[in-house]
């Protein structure tokens, strides 16, 4: 499944994979890749790109061979699946979100059941997008399905509201809070307003229970 958002001026493209079992023959494997392919061809270059899925195989604890893809912060050891994973992320430019930062093993095991606890499930994007995500990591007490957990990715706001940003000082995004400056605060309520209809478009929620006004009132006299 693709979904495509624009977010401004800056297009999204959001694939959902689901890889055959390891028990499944080489064909169904095949085929699965060659459709994957032909969906990541048909997005553009100038075009964000983001995959997540259940990959049904181990990338490994560490990159051997793949440095540009993993960044040594896997789980497990690699399997077939896990290399065939690797070696698409490789011929498309790719890199797995989950293998760039260092976690505990809560924060790293994707699916557990009765017998085995492993890393199948994924997000990928692009090398050069690289700057758009802050961190990567599982939600131990969240249960997606019956044995997997949710994996989430910590995208830059940045990046989605580049488009209604002002110069600095006059705009400021920080990790949870923005900083708004206007001559009035009619016009700080204004600037606001564009900021809560631009995230709850994209489904983020800017609250303004917790909002602060702090005026200064300059003067040309001296003293």
């Amino acid at each position: 499944m693709t979904i495509k958002l624009v977010v401004g001026e800056c297009t999204l493209n959001i694939v959902s994979a689901y890889a055959p079992h390891v028990g499944l023959d080489g064909e169904v494997k095949r085929c699965f890749w060659e459709g994957l392919d032909e969906i990541v061809r048909q997005v553009p270059p100038a075009e964000k790109l983001f995959i997540g899925g259940d990959f049904n195989g181990y990338i490994g604890s560490t990159a051997s061979g793949y440095g540009e893809v993993h960044e040594d912060f896997g789980f497990w050891e690699r399997n077939g699946g896990g290399t065939s994973l690797l070696d698409f992320a490789k011929a498309f430019g790719l890199v797995i979100a989950n293998s760039n930062f260092q976690k505990r093993e809560g924060h790293l095991v994707t699916f557990q059941n009765a017998v085995a606890k492993t890393q199948i499930d994924y997000l990928l994007l692009r090398r050069c997008d690289r700057g758009l995500y802050k961190d990567c990591k599982v939600i131990p007490g969240e249960i997606l399905a019956t044995q997997h957990r949710i994996l989430v990715m910590d995208v830059v706001m940045d990046a989605l509201t580049h488009h209604i940003q002002g110069d600095v000082p006059w705009c400021m995004l920080f990790a949870d809070d923005i900083v708004l400056i206007d001559e009035s605060r009619a016009g700080v309520n204004e600037r606001l307003e564009v900021w809560r209809q631009a995230l709850e478009f994209k489904c983020f929620k800017l609250s303004r229970m917790k909002t602060e006004y702090l005026e200064c009132k300059f003067s040309a006299k001296p003293g």
